[in-house]
């Protein structure tokens, strides 16, 4: 079987970026392993119960990426793969419509999972193939039995690309509307010699960018890109989206709130909401408000918000 590494350096891009007829992308689907049919992962017993803590916590490891000069929001390789661990079984498929610096591609790697990602930036689609290509698995049986393709193109176009209930897990963190799209001004970085005082963290000014819109745009945007994948899950496989909540003029702006509604009125269930707790890999926080204004910090959690598609 050819090397995934190879192929994933050589490919994928079926057709150029928004071609109005992209090649349907041959990948496998199906579970390879002996677990029993109504197992909806691989996860022993003691495994699974680590998980149905509300609260996760990850750590770094030399793979991952944490210079925001190369990509404005990573998250920890750690946290896919834990996700893709519960909700899927090996050989199954996992899409990231957002797959940015491509860690949810290392992570179903290192779980023998097939995975597809998008991003419609081409550096960023670059970025994941280097990593792929440099990056060891965890696993050294995953280099011949799965694949995981990265594909230039909108998300938009996703349902071009992937047959219907082809997909077992959906895991990937979004853009944040357009609130990373403004100069950093917090107060406890001025006395700092730090780059991102001053800087735009977004990651284009692509109108097509969700990450250049206003939260109504951003939501409804969002609520079409997903309404558009629900045919491709399988019923009752899981869609993991990562977000924070952040500070605006103020003003707290909960896109989770916005993103949980949007996606029950687009045909999604709300399974659950899960705690990433990040003050473990988060140092010299600020002092905020004190001591008029009580800030809780944005930066030390995050949620990753659990819907699947109902059974029919």
């Amino acid at each position: 079987m050819p090397n995934c590494v190879n192929e994933t350096i050589a490919a994928m891009n079926p057709m150029p970026p928004e071609s109005e007829n992209p090649s349907p992308i041959e990948i496998g689907t199906n579970r390879t392993c002996d677990c029993k049919p109504n197992h909806i992962c691989c996860l022993t017993a003691k495994q699974w119960l680590k998980n149905q803590l509300g609260v996760w916590e990850f750590y770094y490891e030399k793979r991952d990426i944490r210079n925001k000069t190369i990509h404005p929001a990573t998250f920890p390789i750690a946290l896919p793969r834990r996700l893709i661990e519960q909700f899927t079984h090996e050989g199954e498929l996992v899409l990231d419509p957002f797959v940015g610096s491509g860690s949810t591609l290392l992570a179903a790697r290192d779980c023998n999972r097939n995975a597809v990602g998008f991003d419609l930036s081409k550096d960023y689609v670059a970025l994941c193939r280097q990593r792929m290509a440099e990056s060891q698995p965890m696993l050294s049986s995953s280099l011949s039995n799965s694949r995981q393709i990265a594909v230039q193109d909108d998300a938009r176009n996703i349902d071009r690309y992937l047959a219907d209930e082809s997909i077992s897990l959906v895991v990937t963190s979004p853009p944040y509307a357009n609130l990373l799209n403004r100069k950093r001004k917090n107060k406890s970085r001025r006395n700092r010699k730090n780059y991102q005082l001053g800087k735009v963290e977004q990651y284009s000014q692509d109108k097509r960018d969700l990450g250049t819109m206003p939260l109504e745009q951003y939501t409804k945007n969002m609520g079409d890109i997903f309404e558009a994948l629900l045919p491709l899950l399988r019923p009752k496989a899981h869609c993991v989206i990562n977000v924070p909540d952040m500070w605006w003029e103020n003003k707290r702006i909960t896109i989770h709130v916005s993103l949980i509604e949007e996606l029950r009125n687009r045909g999604y269930e709300l399974r659950n909401i899960i705690i990433w707790d990040r003050r473990n890999i988060v140092n010299r926080i600020g002092i905020f408000g004190w001591p008029s204004n009580y800030i809780t910090m944005g930066v030390t959690f995050e949620y990753l918000l659990d819907f699947w598609r109902p059974e029919k």
